[in-house]
C-alpha cells in the first residue's frame, strides 16, 4: 500500500486574514505535510497522525496547542482526539489546561480502557503521565482577548489523517477552541462527529463545532463508505445535509483504498497532502 498523509489546518478568517498570514499558513503546511510523510515511511498511521497535529499544535499559526484561543474567562482550554482505524480504538481530551501537545495526551489514552476524559481530570492524567505545565497562550491571543476581537487571523482546528504501507489507517484532531466561548462548551473535535477512523476510511474536520457535531460528519462519512460509497460520494452526501441549517465545516479524508479528498461548505479550508514525494495543497 502506497503511504498517504492530509493534514488540515482549518479555515481562514472570513474577516481580514491578510496575504503574509495566508502564504505563512501554506508554508507550514506543506512543511508540516512533508515532515509527517517522512515520519510515516517508518511509522504506523496512528504514531503519524500524532505527530503530525503535534507539529501543527506548535506553530502559532494555528489555533490548537500554542497560540490557541482564549475563553471568556480568560482561561485557555483545548481539546484534541485520536482515533486508530484498525482498533476501533477512540481517545480524547476535552477542555485539558496547560499542556503543550493535547494530541499526545490522548494518544496515550488509546492504552486505557477509559479512553476520554475532560477538565481537571485530563490535567491530573497528563501529570501523571509526565507531561509537565506549558503555557499555550501567545501575546497575540491576549490582546484579542482583551479586546474583544472575534477576528482572529490565525482560527481553525488542525487534524491529520493517515494510510501506513501497512493499510493503516488513523486520524487524529485538535482544537483551541472558538474564542471567547463559554467555559465547558465541548467542541466536535474531541468526539466521533469531528474524528473518526475505521479500516475502510479516516476523517478530521475542522469548521465550526456545533455544527459538525449536529450532522455528525466524521463518523457519518466513515459510515457510509464503510456501506459502499466512494470517499467523494460519502463526503459529498454528508457536506449537502449540512445546507439546511447552513452548516460550516471542512473534512480531510482517506479511504483504505487510497482515495483522498477534501471539501469544505464555506471556503477555503487550509491543507495539503504529500503522498511519494508529490505534495498537493
Amino acid at each position: 500500500m502506497e503511504p498517504m498523509v492530509i493534514i488540515h489546518g482549518g479555515f481562514f478568517s472570513e474577516s481580514g486574514t491578510n496575504d503574509d498570514v495566508k502564504r505563512a499558513k501554506q508554508n507550514a503546511l506543506r512543511e508540516i505535510a512533508e515532515e509527517a510523510y517522512a515520519h510515516l515511511k517508518n511509522h504506523s498511521a496512528v504514531e503519524t497522525v500524532a505527530y503530525a497535529v503535534s507539529l501543527l499544535e506548535d506553530s502559532d499559526l494555528f489555533n490548537a496547542g500554542t497560540g490557541s484561543q482564549i475563553q471568556s474567562d480568560g482561561k485557555i482550554r483545548m481539546s484534541a482526539a485520536i482515533m486508530d482505524g484498525t482498533t476501533s480504538k477512540f481517545a480524547g481530551v476535552i477542555n485539558v489546561e496547560d499542556v503543550r501537545n493535547p494530541v499526545y495526551v490522548a494518544e496515550r489514552l488509546l492504552q486505557y480502557e477509559d479512553s476520554v476524559l475532560g477538565g481537571p481530570e485530563a490535567l491530573r492524567f497528563a501529570r501523571d503521565i509526565g507531561i509537565e505545565y506549558y503555557n499555550p497562550e501567545t501575546l497575540q491571543r491576549r490582546q484579542e482577548f482583551e479586546e474583544k476581537s472575534a477576528a482572529a487571523a490565525r482560527t481553525g482546528t488542525v487534524g491529520c489523517v493517515a494510510l501506513d504501507a501497512m493499510g493503516r489507517l488513523a486520524a487524529a484532531t485538535s482544537t483551541g477552541g472558538k474564542g471567547f466561548e463559554m467555559p465547558g462548551r465541548i467542541s466536535d473535535s474531541a468526539t466521533v462527529a469531528g474524528n473518526y477512523a475505521n479500516a475502510f476510511a479516516a476523517v478530521s474536520c475542522t469548521g465550526v463545532g456545533e455544527d459538525i457535531v449536529s450532522g455528525a460528519v466524521a463518523a457519518k462519512i466513515v459510515t457510509r463508505v464503510t456501506d459502499g460509497l466512494s470517499l467523494r460520494e460519502a463526503v459529498e452526501r454528508t457536506l449537502a445535509e449540512l445546507k439546511p441549517f447552513d452548516g460550516f465545516a471542512g473534512v480531510i479524508a482517506l479511504s483504505g483504498k487510497g482515495e483522498i479528498f477534501h471539501m469544505d461548505s464555506h471556503p477555503y479550508m487550509v491543507w495539503a497532502s504529500f503522498s511519494s514525494g508529490v505534495e498537493t495543497f
